[in-house]
């Protein structure tokens, strides 16, 4: 019911060129560049000028865009009581989320939808979060997980998305078999306060959510290692160098020599995640169905974790 060009248009207004558009979208940039000549002829708007080798949105076409966001999420609204109504579920469905959910969280899912909605076609994105929601917008996905609080988007207040929480994932201290603490079953923070420590380096997500522990107890880390690969830090454990902060949805049961302790104390570090999808589709039967097998997939790993890696 919604002009597919005017999908075309937004996932531009979201990520500004026709290059990224076409990307997202799916189409050639050629197919892009005449979908939006031909929207805003029909129109009879002037939606688009050149800006140097480019294009850019006019007033016309920012607002139309902005505007917009009431009519999609009226539109997904409809479509997911519709389905509701006919106890129907869409033919295709796409999931998105970064790499420790896709692996823990969104596999598990699309196995579950293979087996119990064999007739639905199940599309799984590994992507950070600023590009699960440009795919929202594009249509390309329709539930994403990611991590709330990212660095690099903000979307609590934006109108085109709903998000609900489906954990909070805690951290835990990963040390090397050997660590004096790796017998125990709890640490605290203030006992690893002369650690070499390892983490992410400045301005990234991760790298905030250590300050922040530790900034929580007093105490000011010594970091020695900047790493962004959690294999890469957990190898640097295991070589006895460093001890890091690991979420406890990240598994180690392949892992020989490092060892997970659980942290102790009034302020333990947790990640929250959460599932966004587009405005107005959170009735939708998939996403309903998605929704509650990921809770449980998120409950079951979080409440046996610490018990199978023993």
């Amino acid at each position: 019911m919604i002009d597919s060009r005017l999908h075309v248009l937004r996932t531009f207004g979201t990520c500004g060129t026709v290059s990224a558009t076409a990307e997202l979208t799916g189409y050639s940039p050629s197919a892009v560049s005449a979908q939006l000549r031909e929207y805003q002829r029909a129109l009879g708007m002037k939606l688009l000028v050149k800006d140097g080798r480019g294009l850019r949105l006019t007033s016309t076409g920012r607002y139309l865009v902005e505007r917009s966001d009431e009519l999609i999420e009226q539109w997904e609204h409809i479509r997911a009581s519709a389905l509701s109504a006919g106890e129907q579920t869409p033919t295709d469905f796409g999931i998105g989320g970064f790499s420790t959910a896709a692996s823990n969280l969104l596999a598990p899912l699309a196995a579950h939808m293979k087996r119990t909605k064999p007739q639905v076609h199940v599309r799984v994105v590994e992507a950070p979060p600023a590009r699960c929601f440009e795919l929202l917008v594009a249509e390309r996905i329709d539930l994403a997980v990611v991590i709330a609080m990212q660095a690099d988007v903000q979307v609590d207040d934006d109108p085109r998305f709903e998000q609900i929480i489906l954990l909070n994932d805690p951290l835990d201290v990963i040390v090397s078999s050997e660590h004096p603490v790796a017998g125990r079953s709890s640490v605290t923070l203030n006992e690893l306060a002369r650690e070499d420590w390892i983490t992410d380096a400045p301005g990234s997500s991760y790298r905030s959510l250590f300050t922040a522990a530790f900034t929580a107890v007093g105490i000011t880390p010594r970091i020695t290692h900047e790493i962004a690969e959690w294999e890469t830090s957990i190898a640097l454990v295991e070589a006895g160098v460093g001890i890091g902060l690991m979420p406890r949805l990240v598994s180690l049961e392949s892992v020989r020599d490092v060892v997970r302790v659980q942290i102790a104390g009034d302020h333990v570090p947790t990640r929250r995640i959460v599932a966004a999808m587009r405005a107005g589709s959170l009735k939708s039967p998939l996403i309903r169905d998605s929704l509650s097998h990921l809770r449980d997939t998120a409950r079951m790993i979080l409440g046996t974790r610490l018990e199978q890696e023993r």
